[in-house]
């Protein structure tokens, strides 16, 4: 039966976790401040979250498969924590010159989304920090938010993001609020 939750759809590095470069050990993995108890408001409101992450690092050698589900199962771990949850983790492994549809800002990681969890991807809103999660947003017809963390202070004065957010809490704020375009 399709879900007919709006979606949430947010990207990992600096804009749930603290930014690092190809983030590789599970210790180092760190909550932004605010972001579990952003995840647990969207919770509590009735909506479906979901990340969506490029990890090139595992392309690279950096790291495996394995090892990167490690990484997320802490994540679980530290937002679980924090009363949050996560209904899908969605991973693109491949490499920038890599010939796949995942990669963001192309769109199988939320057709994947879409097809485990039936919702409308229009209706739904990309939170990331980077112009590539805006461009993801605007490939599927979502709303989109930018934040200013991680990556997001480069791209804030030139973003075609709907919104600029300070951090996921700002964000969520800003949907939970309506203070959003209408999907």
């Amino acid at each position: 039966m399709p879900d007919q939750r709006r979606f949430v759809l947010i990207d990992r590095d600096g804009t749930l976790n603290v930014e690092r470069h190809y983030l590789s050990d599970p210790d180092q993995l760190q909550l932004i401040p605010g972001a579990g108890a952003a995840v647990a408001a969207l919770n509590r409101a009735g909506f479906g979250v979901a990340v969506i992450t490029n990890q090139s690092g595992v392309a690279r050698g950096y790291f495996d498969l394995a090892r990167l589900d490690a990484i997320h199962a802490r994540l679980r771990a530290l937002l679980a924590a924090e009363g949050a949850k996560i209904d899908g983790l969605y991973v693109c492994p491949h490499g920038p010159d890599d010939d796949c549809d995942c990669r963001k800002p192309l769109p199988g990681m939320v057709r994947q989304a879409v097809a485990e969890h039936g919702f409308d991807p229009a209706r739904a809103v990309v939170i990331g920090d980077k112009e590539v999660d805006v461009e993801l947003g605007r490939a599927v017809g979502a709303t989109t938010i930018l934040v200013r963390t991680g990556h997001g202070g480069e791209y804030a004065a030139t973003t075609t993001a709907d919104r600029v957010a300070d951090d996921l809490a700002q964000a969520v704020s800003l949907v939970l609020s309506g203070g959003l375009p209408a999907p």
